[in-house]
């Protein structure tokens, strides 16, 4: 598939947009130690790939780029505490130059769009093979979007559709909202969450009120299946 041009700008700390001749360095995050020990061991037979750091969970991969300022952040979709399309979106607000790679096994429509939409650079599936990622890694290294083939013409042509028949329910949520529904999925309380954010348990308990109410799901459990079938959470959570 013919990936389709994006515009890459300097990077902090002197270096530049084009990264043609550097090598890359790279944060991965996934939530499976042997993933990443995978690909950090794919990434550093290509040569010119340097592996800066690494996270188990979309905050602590916040946290690892912000001290590592990498050209690449190479995110799975479903991680515990923050889900990389989050962390994508949270990057677009404060590192637009830092380039984000999803590497995911989901290819539906609605996932590659919500990643794309975030400001995703490139979307790959965790099946694909080496030669691919490497694709994908020299197209972001030109300024280059990249999608991988499984991921269908429609999808694509669907991203010029409005935000609400893109990506369905999620649609309906602000940002804060879905970090607030992950982390009630994942079965923390109101408390809890409210320690994690930083904000009081008042405003925990309205964000769940506003987001039922959006939502049309009235109980936990609903809300618990909407973020596994949104890929928020895993289906085991």
């Amino acid at each position: 598939m013919s990936p389709g041009a994006a515009s890459g700008s300097a990077h902090r700390g002197g270096d530049t947009g084009d990264l043609r001749a550097r090598r890359l360095r790279v944060v991965l995050a996934d939530d499976h130690d042997m993933v990443r020990a995978g690909l950090r061991s794919i990434l550093e037979s290509f040569g010119n790939v340097e592996v800066v750091g690494e996270a188990g969970d979309g905050r602590a991969a916040l946290e690892v780029i912000a001290e590592q300022q990498p050209h690449v952040a190479m995110l799975d979709i479903t991680m515990p505490e923050l889900n990389g399309i989050e962390v994508t979106r949270k990057l677009g607000e404060r590192w637009p130059e830092i380039r984000t790679l999803i590497l995911s096994v989901h290819t539906d429509e609605e996932h590659v769009l919500e990643a794309l939409d975030a400001g995703a650079t490139g979307y790959v599936q965790k099946h694909a093979d080496e030669s691919l990622l490497r694709s994908a890694l020299q197209a972001l290294r030109r300024g280059e979007r990249f999608v991988g083939p499984d991921v269908s013409e429609e999808a694509l042509a669907a991203r010029g559709a409005p935000e609400n028949e893109q990506v369905g329910g999620l649609a309906r949520l602000t940002p804060r909202q879905r970090e607030v529904l992950q982390l009630v999925a994942e079965g923390y309380t109101s408390r809890e969450i409210a320690e994690k954010l930083g904000l009081s348990q008042k405003t925990i308990e309205s964000h769940r009120r506003n987001i039922r109410d959006r939502l049309e799901i009235g109980d936990l459990a609903g809300l618990v299946r909407f973020a596994v079938r949104t890929g928020l959470v895993p289906p085991d959570v």
